[in-house]
């Protein structure tokens, strides 16, 4: 339409989104979205809200919460001060903000390969052009044209729940400063850990201009929409004011909900119940991947977070067979939704901490019988979600 903005032909359906509409139906098992746990969620003994809250409120967040993020952003390394954080109607918005503070049409985007799909899809809206990031050696390429950002989740990705070595994190702050791109790291999923894993965030202790960014909705509760961001010194008024043109400010009655949460005496020990639940289900999960998909199927235990990344043998394409999945009330998301260049045709990304231990098996089965009918190298049109 001639009187839409030129970017709206970059502007595509979420497939996650799409696919969750269907994921809330009855009867329907979903592998699909990053869907936390119900049983999980803080049930917190609150007092009444201070009748001033349902005020407006600062576009920076709360003083008190951003002085208690501050505390323990500084504690894992990070440059900050509680003048540096920005509360966020979601971890979502974050990368929104950074995309309108320094993508251009064209403009190139480091990004893993697989990445979260959700920053694909706001980075290619605001024309950026992808290049794929080199784990091993960051800055190799860069020497001529460095990327504006370098976005990466180095803790329990999102999709593939790699956890990133000690050597590889400082790689890339040292690439990063060295060569002036902005390290943007997105790390929702810290405090979801099963096994021993180097957590430090990649921009501790960094030279040179960073976000980092985390997030309530996998500890607390997703429906509170409430992230939160620091950045530095020369980037975070910039991220301020784009911010004061989104929204004004973060729902304060969430603010008020995750600081009472942050300062309960028994916070720790919640944190050791909800990972010790997730540990479990993790589990369950990779047992009924060997029952149903053993030998038909690739992947590596993730020591965090709330997926596993399973590759298909025999060249069966993962978007192939869901349009079959969905018709028996299945749905997971295909691998090359989180490409940039092609490739993971025979990768799927299944969350496993949404779905009880038993619908999960029934799902397993299900995928697992699916895989059995395909011939090898068999391609179905895409499932319509």
């Amino acid at each position: 339409m001639a009187r839409l903005s030129a970017r709206t032909t970059d502007l595509h359906a979420s497939p996650v989104r799409e696919m969750l509409t269907l994921a809330l139906q009855p009867g329907v098992i979903s592998f699909a979205g990053g869907l936390s746990a119900a049983e999980t969620f803080a049930g917190l003994d609150l007092p009444p809200p201070p009748r001033d809250l349902l005020q407006y409120g600062p576009s920076e967040g709360e003083p008190e919460l951003r002085i208690r993020l501050a505390e323990d952003l500084s504690a894992l390394g990070i440059d900050t001060a509680p003048d540096r954080v920005l509360l966020l109607s979601g971890s979502q918005q974050g990368i929104d903000l950074a995309a309108k503070l320094v993508i251009d049409a064209g403009a190139p985007v480091a990004v893993e390969a697989p990445a979260y799909l959700a920053a694909l899809q706001v980075f290619r809206f605001f024309g950026a052009r992808f290049e794929v990031l080199d784990r091993a050696d960051p800055g190799a390429r860069w020497a001529n044209t460095p990327p504006r950002l370098a976005y990466v989740t180095p803790t329990f990705q999102n999709p593939t729940g790699a956890c990133w070595s000690a050597d590889e994190r400082l790689a890339l702050a040292r690439a990063c400063a060295e060569h002036d791109v902005v390290m943007f790291e997105d790390d929702p999923y810290r405090d979801l850990v099963y096994e021993p894993c180097e957590r430090r965030p990649a921009c501790a202790g960094m030279r040179g201009s960073f976000i980092y960014q985390g997030s309530f909705s996998k500890t607390v509760a997703p429906g509170l929409r409430l992230g939160f961001l620091t950045a530095s010194e020369d980037l975070f008024p910039y991220l301020v004011r784009l911010k004061q043109a989104a929204d004004l400010h973060t729902n304060r009655l969430s603010q008020w909900t995750v600081l009472h949460y942050l300062n309960a005496p028994d916070r720790a020990q919640r944190m050791g119940v909800v990972t010790a639940f997730y540990r479990e289900r993790r589990d369950a999960f990779e047992a009924g991947l060997q029952r149903h998909l053993g030998g038909l199927a690739d992947w590596r235990t993730p020591p965090g977070g709330l997926f596993f990344w399973v590759t298909l043998r025999h060249g069966i394409a993962a978007h192939a067979l869901l349009a079959r999945a969905v018709e028996r009330n299945l749905v997971y998301t295909p691998g090359s939704h989180f490409m940039v260049d092609g490739g993971a045709n025979s990768s799927m990304r299944l969350n496993f901490s949404h779905a009880a231990p038993d619908v999960a098996e029934r799902g397993l089965q299900i995928l697992g019988e699916l895989i059995r009918e395909t011939p090898p190298g068999t391609r179905y049109a895409a499932a319509r979600t």
